[in-house]
């Protein structure tokens, strides 16, 4: 399917991370004039020559995506330099320290929201303002299953994700009528270096990555851990036109769980 987003400016940030990896090769297959942050310029210059895309079509920017000035700056700074903002994508994200609700610091949940709440919503703000200017866009945001289920031990991780699906909502409630629409991407377990932190808390060195994906994913039907180019599949149809008519949408990349009500 053609997705009409040649030449469409996409901004991505968490670019250099594994689903964000993702994200950037596949609108870039598509066309797309993309911006991309990540927290270091040395994540950067390592991706960068890997990428097939025109130096004109590519602007990097170093971000702190907890900082709004620095948000304003480059979402302002690429829309000077591509001449619109038609995209965003949301991916920062952090798991968090799995603890139990008697030994959670404040400090840890701060730690979660300022990256997985307080981020998105910058990214939101300042894409917006662009956005309503121009009467159209559309705004896609990596959450997580963690914003339909919980897990004992991720209070931090699962509460924040459920307040992206309330800010999303809110957001698309907001720009929906001016031509802007927003959803939600919420996979389950990703083949990502996340996944395999998090087996790491779970198992230290007791099982192998393979029997790590076999305990986490034995609760999807098909048995696997969603591959990150899935996400940037549906991520693609959601920036696109094609999909304008889905707003405030969480759709979820879980192996069955939803059909299963988990």
């Amino acid at each position: 399917m053609d997705f009409h987003l040649k030449d469409k400016v996409v901004l991505i940030t968490g670019s250099t991370g594994g689903i964000g990896q993702a994200l950037v090769r596949a609108f870039a297959a598509e066309g797309c004039k993309l911006a991309i942050s990540s927290t270091k310029q040395e994540k950067l210059d390592k991706l960068v020559p890997t990428l097939d895309i025109a130096p004109e079509k590519l602007k990097t920017s170093v971000v702190d995506v907890t900082k709004e000035e620095q948000v304003k700056d480059f979402v302002e700074g690429a829309a000077r330099h591509f001449g619109s903002v038609d995209v965003m994508v949301i991916t920062a994200g952090y798991e968090g320290t799995s603890s139990l609700i008697q030994d959670q610091k404040i400090e840890e949940y701060e730690k979660v929201y300022r990256i997985n709440v307080f981020a998105p919503m910058f990214c939101m703000k300042y894409a917006a303002q662009q956005m309503l200017k121009q009467e159209s866009g559309a705004i896609v945001t990596i959450a997580s299953n963690g914003s339909f289920t919980c897990s004992p031990g991720m209070g931090a991780y699962c509460s924040s994700k459920h307040a992206v699906a309330g800010l999303v909502k809110s957001v698309a409630l907001e720009l929906g009528p001016h031509g802007i629409h927003c959803n939600y991407i919420c996979p389950g377990a990703v083949e990502t270096p996340m996944i395999h932190r998090i087996e790491k808390k779970s198992f230290g060195d007791s099982k192998t990555a393979k029997e790590s994906e076999e305990v986490f994913a034995s609760q999807y039907l098909d048995h696997r851990y969603c591959k990150p180019e899935e996400v940037a599949d549906l991520a693609l149809y959601l920036a696109s036109d094609v999909s304008s008519h889905i707003m405030g949408s969480g759709i979820r990349l879980d192996g069955g769980m939803e059909a299963l009500s988990r």
